[in-house]
């Protein structure tokens, strides 16, 4: 088998645009295994087979299993990031409100906009050699707003060692998901703010707390994008679940049975705990807003591979733009 045959150092880490992983499944394809016993397997994940290294379950191996050899704790990084990932995916809201990601290989960044009105949307009839309405699509004026979010690990090597590697994967797992929050605070302030751009989001304010009668107003403000999305704070949530028109059996059946929030119009309630009282958003999450990733999840791998994890560092760059401004709006109350 050829992933045992691989040569691992950490220079594997360094290569613009390209993952440890990337590396080597260019090195030992996963396509060569089809039909093996190793199929389910990539190619990071073979290369822990091949050093007998186990990372979750009741055989979990302790930490030092993958400093065993040089090569082995070149695989460190890469299960660090991957378990850091998992947290992120595992806590992660935005794939409820991001319309697409985009990723770059570098720190400027660009984003297109267009301000549209119902009547720049309409399909109109054009007669015989007139000319075709236009929609004017156009690049941002400012770059988007890139941020690095991350953690620092700091322990000593010695004070890790005899840990199983589940344990600190379970730490790793909670770094990820603080991450993901912190993006979902980010995405919010997008969305309420602006990107830079001059455009923040049109307010519906009211003069008490809000009632069925706002919501639907609100849906009729966003014509013609689609209400699909609400994102509330805590004491928001609470407010809409105890109007009488949210006690829908089918949508309590649907929170128990998914724990997803629903309303009568079809729109699902995103819960942001750290959103302030007093605000409630809707938005299309088809076309309201883009994020931007500048490159994966990074570790600071030098230290790790040395066995120095005094101080590991595992971060995130990202950012958001609006693609259609009039794509989200907010009830102020």
């Amino acid at each position: 088998m050829n992933y045992k045959k691989i040569s691992l150092e950490k220079g594997m880490y360094g290569i613009p645009g390209k993952s440890f992983t990337d590396i080597l499944e260019e090195l030992d394809p996963s396509e060569n295994y089809i039909g093996t016993p190793l199929e389910s397997l990539d190619a990071f994940q073979r290369q822990l087979k091949r050093f007998d290294i186990k990372v979750a379950g009741a055989g979990s191996d302790k930490i030092e299993k993958f400093f065993s050899s040089v090569e082995s704790a070149a695989l460190f990084p890469e299960y660090v990031a991957r378990a850091v990932k998992m947290g992120i995916e595992n806590q992660n809201k935005l794939s409820d409100i991001v319309a697409t990601v985009t990723k770059i290989d570098s720190l400027d960044y660009r984003s297109v906009e267009s301000t549209m009105s119902e009547d720049d949307l309409a399909l109109k009839n054009v007669n015989e050699g007139a000319a075709i309405p236009e929609t004017n699509i156009s690049t941002s004026s400012n770059l988007v707003t890139l941020r690095k979010r991350g953690r620092m690990l700091t322990a000593s090597y010695e004070a890790l060692r005899f840990q199983k590697i589940d344990l600190f994967t379970a730490v790793l797992k909670q770094i990820g998901a603080h991450i993901a929050y912190t993006q979902m605070n980010d995405a919010v302030n997008v969305l309420l703010e602006g990107d830079g751009n001059g455009n923040p989001i049109e307010e519906i304010t009211l003069t008490s707390d809000p009632t069925y009668s706002d919501i639907i107003t609100l849906w009729g403000k966003l014509v013609p994008y689609n209400l699909n999305t609400i994102l509330a704070g805590t004491e928001a949530v609470k407010k809409l679940m105890q109007m009488d028109e949210f006690k829908d059996s089918v949508a309590g059946m649907n929170f128990h049975a998914t724990g997803k929030l629903c309303t009568p119009l079809g729109a699902n309630i995103v819960h942001i705990p750290s959103m302030t009282n007093g605000c409630i958003i809707g938005l299309d999450k088809t076309c309201a807003l883009e994020m931007v990733q500048a490159g994966d999840v990074v570790t600071e791998y030098d230290k790790l591979n040395d066995r120095q994890i005094e101080r590991a560092t595992i971060s995130t760059i990202s950012g958001f733009a609006k693609i259609f401004t009039g794509a989200s709006k907010a009830i102020k109350y």
